[in-house]
């Protein structure tokens, strides 16, 4: 399934601006997350790269091929809420519709950036 930037704001339902586009073209962030399982308490640490709107999901940051894609057009960031269930520090919480992902950042430093 095609991960463009075209097929995901025509599959969702979503634009993007010029400024935006220009932003996107010269951003890219990558570290150590954590994510939360869906049905458990556990949590795997992953290599996670931030470009195109993107995240991409490693094993390790050795690794040559993603594991994972997530395009982000369209999703919430927000803090975890009471309901949530997340009783640890440096979560954050990525929602579009009913698909909702929790991270977890190991350091204050990293959650920040």
């Amino acid at each position: 399934r095609p991960n463009t930037i075209t097929h995901v704001c025509w599959y969702r339902n979503q634009s993007l601006s010029l400024s935006d586009y220009l932003c996107m073209i010269q951003n890219q962030l990558s570290g150590y997350l954590l994510r939360k399982f869906k049905n458990s308490n556990g949590w795997q640490k992953l290599w996670v790269v931030f470009t195109n709107f993107c995240l991409f999901f490693y094993k390790t940051h050795q690794d040559d091929y993603p594991l994972a894609s997530l395009p982000l057009l369209g999703y919430m960031v927000s803090s975890p809420v009471e309901a949530d269930g997340i009783q640890k520090e440096y979560v954050f919480k990525l929602q579009f519709k009913s698909h909702v992902y929790f991270f977890r950042a190991e350091s204050k430093y990293t959650f920040e950036r």
